[in-house]
C-alpha cells in the first residue's frame, strides 16, 4: 500500500538511477531557461490511475466550455466585458479587429489549477493564457523520465502527452483552418524569464523544427520582422503578460503592429476574461442557461466561490449575507483577486489574523474585482525526493496542484507543483521549498 489517496492510486514508480544522476539530468534539461535552483528534486515522475487521468480531462474540457461561455455572456462586445470585470485600463489593448477570431481563439491555450480534496478533484482556476507555466517544464521532465525508464526500444511503463507534440498539432489544424502557411512566431522575451539566454524559447522552437514546421522566436524589438520580413508569421504564441511586461518596462506596441498586419497570436486578449476569477465565481454560482447536468459537474468539481459584494447569495442551498459569511468564516475561506498570477493576490483566512481578514473582505468588497472561495484541504500521495548531496532518496507525502495543460481543445500533459517538505499552502515554484514534475498515467 502507498499511502496515497485513493484518488492518486496505490503506484509509486521506483527510482530508475542513482540521485546524483537523476538530480543532473533533471537540472541539465531544465537549464538556461529562468527556472529556480531547486534543492530538493523529484526521483520519478508523479503515477495515477488511467481513470484519473481521464477523469481530470474530462472534466477540464466539460468545465473549459462553460468557462468560455459564462466569460462570453457578461457582454456583447469586448468594450462591455472590460467594465463588466473592472479591467484595469492596461488591459484594453492586443485584440484582434476580427471579433470572431478574437473570440474564437481565445482558449487555444488553457492550464487550470486542480488539487485533490477528500472528494477527488476541486478545480481552484483557470489559466487561460499563452504565457502559462508548465509546458516547456513538462517537456524538460518527461526527456528524463523517458530517458531513465525506456527500455532499447525507447518503450516506457507508463503512458503521457508530450506537450510539445500536442502544440503542433494545434498550430497545424490552426493553419489549415485559417487556410494559411504553418510558420509560427513564438513571441515573448528572455527578459522576462530573467536570463540572458533564450533557451527558455529555443527549445520549442527547434522541436518544431525538427518535425518539419517552421518556428521562429521573436523578441518584441524584431517582430515587425514576422509580418513585414522575407519570411511570413501568419501564427503565433502569444507567451507574456502584459503585467509582466509593464512590469519591466517592455512596450507592446509591436505586437498591436504585428496583430494589426495579420499575425494572429494564441491565445488571444480575450483569455483575460477566461482567465479571471470572477468568471469561476460566477460559474459556481451557476446561470439561468445552465442544465441540470451542467450543474451538477460544476457542483462536483469547483469549490464553492462567489464574487465578492455586499448582496445576498447562497451556501448549500441557504441564503446568506454575503459579506457577513465571508468575515464569520475565515478558516474555511481563501480570498482572491479577479487577476493575479503565482498566488500573489491570495489570502488564505486559516493564515490570516481576524483583523487582517475583515480589512481585506471590506477592501474587496468595494472593488467588486475579487472572489471568496472554499479551501480546500488537499490530498497527498507518495513520491520519492532527492536532496543536494542525498545517496539514497527518501519518501515524501506531498500536496500537488495538478495543471492539466490542454492545447487545441487536446490533452497535453500534466503540470504538477508541490511543496518538497511535504507541507501545503499557496505553491509557487519560485517560492521556498517548492518543486515541480510531470504526471503520467499506469
Amino acid at each position: 500500500m502507498s499511502g496515497n489517496h485513493p484518488w492518486f492510486g496505490e503506484h509509486v514508480i521506483a527510482p530508475a538511477a542513482a540521485p546524483a544522476t537523476i538530480r543532473d539530468m533533471l537540472r541539465h534539461e531544465i537549464r538556461d531557461t529562468g527556472w529556480p535552483h531547486q534543492p530538493m528534486l523529484p526521483a520519478a515522475p508523479i503515477a495515477i490511475p488511467r481513470a484519473s487521468y481521464a477523469e481530470l480531462y474530462r472534466a477540464t474540457i466539460a468545465l473549459l466550455d462553460l468557462v468560455r461561455r459564462v466569460a462570453l455572456e457578461t457582454a456583447t462586445t469586448t468594450e462591455g466585458r472590460l467594465a463588466a470585470y473592472g479591467m484595469p485600463e492596461s488591459e484594453n489593448q492586443l485584440f484582434v479587429a476580427d471579433q470572431f477570431l478574437e473570440e474564437r481563439y481565445a482558449d487555444c491555450v488553457v492550464r487550470p489549477d486542480v488539487v485533490i480534496g477528500p472528494d477527488g478533484p476541486r478545480f481552484l482556476e483557470f489559466n487561460v493564457s499563452g504565457a502559462l507555466g508548465g509546458p516547456v517544464e513538462t517537456h524538460c521532465r518527461l526527456l528524463v523520465w523517458r530517458a531513465l525508464h525506456g527500455d532499447a526500444d525507447g518503450k516506457v511503463p507508463f503512458g503521457f502527452h508530450e506537450p510539445f507534440a500536442v502544440r503542433e498539432r494545434m498550430f497545424r489544424d490552426l493553419a489549415a483552418e485559417l487556410g494559411v502557411a504553418p510558420r509560427v512566431a513564438l513571441v515573448g522575451s528572455a527578459r522576462d524569464q530573467g536570463v540572458a539566454s533564450t533557451r527558455y524559447f529555443d527549445i520549442e522552437a527547434e522541436y518544431y523544427a525538427a518535425r518539419g514546421l517552421h518556428a521562429r522566436f521573436f523578441e518584441p524589438e524584431d517582430l515587425s520582422e514576422a509580418w513585414n520580413g522575407p519570411v511570413h508569421y501568419p501564427l503565433g504564441l502569444r507567451n507574456f503578460t502584459i503585467p509582466d511586461w509593464d512590469e519591466l518596462g517592455i512596450d507592446t506596441a509591436p505586437v498591436q503592429e504585428a496583430l494589426d498586419n495579420g499575425v494572429l497570436l494564441v491565445g488571444t486578449q480575450t483569455s483575460t476574461f477566461l482567465a479571471s476569477k470572477l468568471t469561476m465565481g460566477l460559474l459556481s454560482e451557476g446561470r439561468p442557461w445552465m442544465s441540470t447536468a451542467e450543474r451538477a459537474l460544476v457542483d462536483r468539481y469547483l469549490p464553492w466561490t462567489r464574487v465578492l459584494s455586499a448582496r445576498k447569495t447562497t451556501v448549500n442551498g441557504e441564503g446568506v449575507d454575503l459579506l457577513q459569511y465571508t468575515v464569520d468564516n475565515r478558516e474555511r475561506l481563501v480570498l482572491k483577486e479577479g487577476l493575479g498570477m503565482s498566488g500573489k493576490q491570495v489570502l488564505i483566512g486559516e493564515q490570516t489574523t481576524a483583523a487582517e481578514w475583515s480589512t481585506a473582505v471590506d477592501a474587496a468588497a468595494h472593488t467588486g474585482t475579487s472572489i471568496v472561495q472554499e479551501f480546500v484541504s488537499p490530498a497527498t500521495c507518495h513520491l520519492p525526493m532527492t536532496t543536494e548531496d542525498a545517496t539514497t532518496p527518501h519518501d515524501v507525502p506531498v500536496s500537488p496542484v495538478l495543471g492539466p495543460l490542454l492545447f487545441g481543445g487536446r490533452p497535453a500533459g500534466i503540470f504538477a507543483r508541490f511543496f518538497a517538505d511535504g507541507k501545503a499552502g499557496i505553491v509557487s515554484v519560485m517560492g521556498n521549498n517548492a518543486a515541480d514534475n510531470c504526471v503520467v498515467w499506469v
